[in-house]
C-alpha cells in the first residue's frame, strides 16, 4: 500500500481508528480518507494523529452523489461505514438497510466506475444464519459484494472479511462490565452457557490486512478465533478488578443467538483453510439453466465453524486474553484509583 490513496467508510469508528494507525507506522500511503458523517468524532481523529497525510471528508454512504465524488482516484477501499448495534438495527430495522445495503452497493458502485484496486467489506458471524435485522443486513453486505465480484467488468477486485465479537469495540459487552463494576453494580450476562468468539482489535485489522494482500475476487476471508462462555467472560471481569459484585443473568434477548457461526456447512464445502484463515472461495459464474438442474457436491461436511466447535477458552485462558487489551490496563489503572 505504498504511495497509495486508501479511502475508510466509517473511518472514525473502532476499526478506523486501528487501521489508520497501523497504516501510518507500518506503510507509506500517500493519502487516508476518513469518510464518516460525526464531525465531532472527526475532529477528535483530526487532533489524535495531526498529520497532514489525513484527508475528513463528512459524508454518508446513502448519499450516492457523496460516495461517487470521493471515491475518485482512491486505490484500496476499507468499507467499514455500518449500523452495527444489534437493539438498533431491530428497533429501526429500516436504518439498517439504508446504511448496511443500500450504502454497500453505493460503495461497490463507485469503487467499480473508477476500477478502484480493491474493496474489502467487513461483515460479522451474525450474518451467517441470521436471525436479526443486523446479521440480515450485513448477509446482504456479503451478497452485493458477491454479485459484483460476478459480473463486474472492471478490474477491481472485490472482497470481504467476516469476524465474530471484536473485543472491547463501541457497544460491546466488555465496555459494559467495566462501567458495571466501576459504578458497584450487578454484571448481566444473558445466560450463563452462550457463547462468543473472542478477537482483539489488532487481530481483526490483520485480518482485514490480509485480504488486502491476499484476497481474490469473491473471496470471504475468515480468521479462526477462540471462544469463551459469556459466564467465564463475566467471572474473569470480576477477578480482574477483583470486585465483589454479583453476577446477574437477565435471559436472552430477542435476536441473539446461543452459538454464533462463523463459516457454515455449506460455506465449508467451497473454502480452503490457509493457515489460521479460512479462505471461502465464491468467484465461480452463475449459469443459471444449470444452477436448477445440477448439484456439484457430494460431500457435506458434519457441521460448520462456530463458537461452541472452536478452541473453547479456560477462565485462565479468558483473563489472560482480556488483560492484553489496551483498554482494559487503563480501565485498571483508573480503577484502582478511584478504590483508593
Amino acid at each position: 500500500m505504498n504511495g497509495k490513496t486508501i479511502l475508510i467508510t466509517g473511518g472514525t469508528g473502532s476499526f478506523g481508528n486501528t487501521v489508520a494507525d497501523k497504516l501510518l507506522n507500518n506503510f507509506n500511503p500517500s493519502k487516508i480518507i476518513i469518510y464518516s458523517r460525526d464531525e465531532k468524532k472527526q475532529y477528535d481523529m483530526r487532533k489524535k494523529f495531526n498529520d497532514p497525510i489525513f484527508q475528513f471528508i463528512i459524508g454518508d454512504v446513502r448519499d450516492r452523489n457523496s460516495i461517487f465524488k470521493v471515491m475518485k482516484h482512491v486505490d484500496y477501499v476499507f468499507h467499514a461505514a455500518a449500523l452495527k448495534q444489534v437493539p438498533n438495527c431491530e428497533f429501526f430495522p429500516f436504518e439498517a438497510v439504508q446504511t448496511n445495503i443500500i450504502g454497500t452497493q453505493n460503495v461497490l458502485d463507485a469503487a467499480e466506475e473508477v476500477s478502484v484496486e480493491k474493496v474489502v467489506v467487513l461483515s460479522t458471524d451474525k450474518a451467517v444464519y441470521p436471525i436479526n435485522a443486523m446479521g440480515i443486513s450485513k448477509a446482504m453486505l456479503e451478497k452485493l459484494m458477491l454479485a459484483k465480484a460476478r459480473i463486474s467488468n472492471s478490474e477491481t477486485i472485490f472482497c470481504g472479511v467476516r469476524y465474530g465479537n471484536v473485543m472491547y469495540s463501541r457497544g460491546s459487552v466488555l465496555p459494559l462490565f467495566v462501567e458495571q463494576i466501576t459504578k458497584n453494580k450487578d454484571i448481566t450476562i444473558t445466560i450463563p452457557q452462550m457463547t462468543r468468539f473472542l478477537l482483539p482489535l489488532p487481530i481483526a485489522i490483520d485480518l482485514v490486512l490480509f485480504a488486502i494482500k491476499e484476497g481474490r475476487n469473491g473471496d470471504i476471508l475468515v480468521r479462526k478465533s477462540p471462544a469463551a462462555t459469556v459466564e467465564n467472560l463475566a467471572k474473569a471481569m470480576k477477578e480482574i478488578f477483583n470486585t465483589n459484585v454479583k453476577i446477574q443473568t437477565i435471559g436472552i434477548r430477542e435476536g441473539e443467538k446461543m452459538h454464533e457461526t462463523l463459516v457454515t456447512q455449506e460455506d465449508l464445502m467451497k473454502a480452503e483453510e490457509y493457515g489460521n484463515y479460512y479462505r471461502i472461495k465464491n468467484l465461480e459464474k452463475l449459469d443459471f439453466d444449470k444452477y436448477f438442474s445440477e448439484g456439484k457436491v457430494n460431500h457435506f461436511p458434519q457441521e460448520g465453524y462456530t463458537s461452541a466447535n472452536t478452541e473453547r477458552l479456560s477462565l485462565e485462558e479468558t483473563k489472560e486474553l482480556i488483560l492484553s487489551l489496551e483498554e482494559i490496563q487503563e480501565a485498571l489503572k483508573g480503577y484502582k484509583v478511584d478504590a483508593k
